[in-house]
């Protein structure tokens, strides 16, 4: 059914990370349209039946594009001079629809695949250059090759076989979103529930001068 047998559990605690502490990373979420909550709504259905995936509620559902650093790494004033300049470069970019699934199942997660590719990696090579332009483009985190444009659904949060999750989400109709990127978000996000929760730092429109 799938090309993975098993399933790790999502919630093994990464090198830095540890409760109480948070991340600054910029998203793409998804809250405030309205076709996202109806792709949530028409996958519940087999997340509910599956006790080994935490399922992510809208207002959590995002896709990761570029961190910066822990928050007690990182200076606020950094913070707020790489908001500045992303607002400048992302006012040159145009708005963009993407397409969100059908969902699939990954090692952790279940996954909604995000296309096309290019206009995201494009403005995640902008938010780069926004980082590169306040610390110096040898200073930008994480590599900017590999970058994988993804939502997850769920979270798996056991380990186990892969193969029930993959046949209940094979006998499920799939389902597709189309969402309009117009904004990205900077964010503060914690991880000490067993879920990706955050407050929002800055929202940076995007192709508004």
């Amino acid at each position: 059914m799938t090309e993975y047998e098993s399933m790790r559990d999502h919630w093994w605690w990464r090198p830095g990370w540890r409760v109480g502490r948070s991340f600054y990373t910029w998203h793409i979420t998804f809250a405030d349209q309205p076709a996202a909550r109806r792709l949530v709504a028409a996958y519940a259905p087999v997340l509910d039946r599956l006790p080994q995936l935490d399922p992510v509620p809208l207002r959590w559902l995002h896709l990761t594009l570029q961190g910066i650093g822990f928050t007690d790494e990182v200076d606020r004033r950094d913070v707020d001079d790489i908001v500045s300049a992303a607002r400048k470069r992302c006012a040159d970019l145009e708005p963009f629809t993407v397409t969100l699934g059908p969902a699939h199942v990954d090692p952790e997660t279940i996954q909604l695949p995000t296309r096309p590719l290019k206009p995201l990696a494009g403005l995640r090579s902008t938010i780069r250059a926004a980082i590169g332009d306040v610390r110096g483009p040898d200073n930008v985190p994480e590599p900017e090759a590999g970058f994988r444009a993804h939502v997850s659904l769920g979270y798996s949060n056991a380990a186990g076989p892969a193969d029930p999750i993959a046949e209940a989400l094979h006998s499920h109709e799939p389902h597709t979103a189309e969402i309009a990127v117009t904004s990205v978000s900077l964010i503060d996000l914690n991880r000490d529930h067993k879920s990706y929760e955050w407050t929002d730092v800055a929202t940076v429109s995007i192709g508004h001068h």
